[in-house]
């Protein structure tokens, strides 16, 4: 067992070869053909801090994503035999893209081509299920970049293009000589271009709830969605001027997403720290503070257990299924993944509540563990911090409290700081 930051920091590296085992085996594992399928609709909204493409797909594909100079442009090609868009999609608004063309390059390959008023990087993208009466989406967001990054990651990907002899895919919107022009990305993987050595360490922020999903609530209209999505806007912000973190949220608005989505955009985006944010209700209306869990499938005390099992439930009523139990040829690979972020994550969570003592009330013993169904994936270290409990009326007047809320928010980006901060030597 580890026993220092240091320690388990330095096991990230091993992580990563981990993680690639994984990919490669799933790869093999899903090589079956299989129908691709028609981009039906696309929609991109943009402001001079960021932008949204979404492209409606009749089914979940592969897709790659390439930065593009002279102009500046980012082209998302997607697997796909046809494509129902015949004109131009209309942008939303007026900021960092100014045009966005969506067209079939070649048999199998539809290219989404928007172009740049200004650097822009990719920073994050995603594919959802299809849900209800809702299509396959896939949904790629971007932020503003320094011109000097944007010309390094053109630059990197024409060179991985050139080493990879098919260095018309990322020429202009010309279809390539080679379907080796898209390079796939699986569900449980990124498909944006990799980082640069040295790149900001990315963390995903996963307002709870959302949509039709409420969370708990109180009299007076206080809803657990608002309260956790308000605060993950702040996070964001104050993460993001820091200038030491990339951000991203699993949801920015009032969307419902299900707890697997969740999940697997923290993984397809490879993030170096997934956090879940709550604010339940619990029976003893004495308890109150703020606490944050790490997964453990045996839960810290009756109330983690109650707490877990009814987040997990609730997005089952939502008529959410269980994933299929992974192939047994990846269980030890998966398990030795598993532990090691496990720690990571350990390690992170106390970096935080040792933060937060100065300005935020907390639980006993603030640091747990429960089987909370958003903190499983293997790969990546992820925790839940439950914000307060609105059972409680002190707690109550805190979640609704700008000064409680900035110094909470203020606590989780330091700790986040001497996470993420080099080990000394």
């Amino acid at each position: 067992m580890f026993n220092s930051q240091v320690s388990a920091r330095r096991q990230r590296g091993a992580i990563g070869v981990f993680a690639a085992l994984l990919v490669l085996v799933a790869s093999m594992a899903g090589a079956v053909a299989q129908t691709l399928p028609d981009v039906i609709a696309a929609r991109l909204s943009t402001t001079p801090e960021r932008a949204r493409l979404v492209l409606d797909l009749s089914t979940t594909t592969e897709f790659a994503i390439v930065s593009l100079d002279d102009p500046q442009r980012i082209a998302v090609d997607v697997k796909a035999a046809n494509s129902s868009i015949t004109t131009p999609p209309v942008v939303a608004g007026t900021g960092i893209v100014t045009s966005v063309s969506v067209v079939l390059a070649e048999a199998g390959r539809a290219r989404a081509e928007l172009v740049l008023s200004s650097p822009a990087v990719v920073q994050q993208a995603y594919l959802l299920e299809p849900i209800g009466d809702q299509p396959a989406r896939l949904v790629v967001d971007l932020i503003p970049t320094t011109a000097d990054d944007f010309a390094a990651r053109a630059a990197a990907d024409l060179a991985n293009a050139i080493s990879r002899g098919v260095p018309d895919a990322i020429t202009p919107s010309e279809a390539p000589s080679s379907e080796a022009a898209l390079e796939p990305s699986s569900e449980a993987s990124s498909s944006a271009p990799a980082a640069p050595t040295g790149s900001r360490p990315l963390i995903v922020l996963d307002p709870g709830h959302g949509g039709f999903d409420s969370g708990a609530e109180v009299p007076g209209g206080i809803r657990e969605k608002d309260i956790t999505l308000a605060f993950a806007l702040q996070l964001r912000d104050l993460l993001m001027q820091s200038g030491r973190f990339d951000v991203a949220l699993t949801r920015d608005d009032d969307t419902y997403l299900t707890l697997n989505e969740r999940v697997d955009l923290a993984r397809q985006n490879k993030a170096d720290l997934f956090i879940s944010l709550h604010a339940d209700t619990f029976q003893e209306t004495d308890i109150r503070g703020a606490s944050i869990y790490t997964r453990d499938e045996r839960a810290t005390d009756i109330l983690d257990k109650v707490l877990a099992d009814g987040e997990n439930h609730r997005d089952i009523v939502a008529g959410y299924v269980p994933a299929d139990v992974k192939p047994a040829v990846v269980d030890i690979l998966v398990d030795l993944m598993r532990r090691q972020v496990r720690q990571q994550a350990y390690v992170a969570a106390g970096d935080i509540v040792k933060a937060m003592q100065p300005s935020v009330t907390l639980r006993r013993f603030p640091v747990r563990q429960a089987d909370f169904f958003v903190l499983q994936a293997p790969d990546i270290p992820s925790m839940l911090i439950e914000l307060g409990f609105m059972s409680n009326s002190a707690d109550i007047q805190n979640l609704e409290s700008t000064n409680w809320r900035n110094n909470f928010v203020d606590a989780v980006a330091k700790g986040l700081g001497a996470y993420f901060a080099e080990p000394k030597t």
